[in-house]
């Protein structure tokens, strides 16, 4: 069994930063993939920022030169650091990891309002 546990959000101003963290514990083999997903109330879940083992990693177009994920040398836990945030990047943010498996966290809420 795999557990991600997710710290970190909370309710914030528009342009302030939040961090993130997600920690995997349990029955670990490998990961290819950790990362971050969001949604939105009435929004399907949608990709933030991804991960792999060999530290290449890919953003949505929405969260580009403001968000950066990053990873832990043993690849059992990743971050996520949000910048400028805005209004609509308000969701429940999921961490994710993949491999053999697919696991999720149980979602952190990020609010950004003024």
């Amino acid at each position: 069994q795999v557990q991600l546990v997710e710290s970190g959000g909370g309710l914030v101003q528009p342009g302030a930063s939040l961090r993130l963290s997600c920690v995997a514990s349990g029955r670990i083999i490998s990961f290819g993939v950790m990362g971050w997903y969001r949604q939105a109330p009435g929004k399907q879940r949608e990709l933030v920022a991804v991960i792999t083992g060999g530290g290449i990693s890919n953003y949505a177009d929405s969260v580009k030169g403001r968000f950066a994920i990053s990873r832990d040398r043993a690849f059992k836990s990743v971050s996520l650091e949000m910048n400028s945030l805005k209004s609509e990047d308000t969701a429940v943010y999921y961490c994710y990891a993949g491999g053999a498996a697919e696991y999720w966290g149980q979602g952190t809420q990020v609010t950004v309002s003024s």
